[in-house]
């Protein structure tokens, strides 16, 4: 979580802790709008998901200065900020657990 509060700048609003003072759910909030639920790989949930095993698009307005924080943060470079074909600049970073994150100007259609 701190991780993705730092490189990604998600804002803390939820923490469920668990009898052993580990996080079995969270809820972080995207300033631009929206937010992400996380839990705990071996929470006992039906959801729940292998360690390295989530992936995630997020739009952005800013994805340049995004970039930048996400690698000064450590975060591993999947592929480098670029403009898509379809109208979109992007980049994909790996979190240290392995999930992937895909951020972006493309909001759909």
């Amino acid at each position: 979580m701190r991780f993705l509060m730092q490189a990604f700048g998600f804002e803390e609003t939820l923490i469920v802790p668990g009898e052993g003072g580990e996080i079995v759910h969270a809820e972080l909030r995207w300033p631009g709008g929206g937010g992400i639920m996380i839990g705990t790989c071996d929470s006992g949930s039906p959801f729940a998901k292998p360690k390295g095993s989530g992936a995630a698009y997020v739009v952005t307005g800013d994805p340049d200065a995004l970039f930048q924080r996400a690698v000064a943060a450590g975060a591993e470079i999947v592929h480098e900020l670029v403009d898509q074909g379809y109208g979109s600049r992007e980049f994909s970073v790996r979190d240290p657990e392995g999930n992937s994150w895909s951020f972006g100007t493309y909001a759909g259609s």
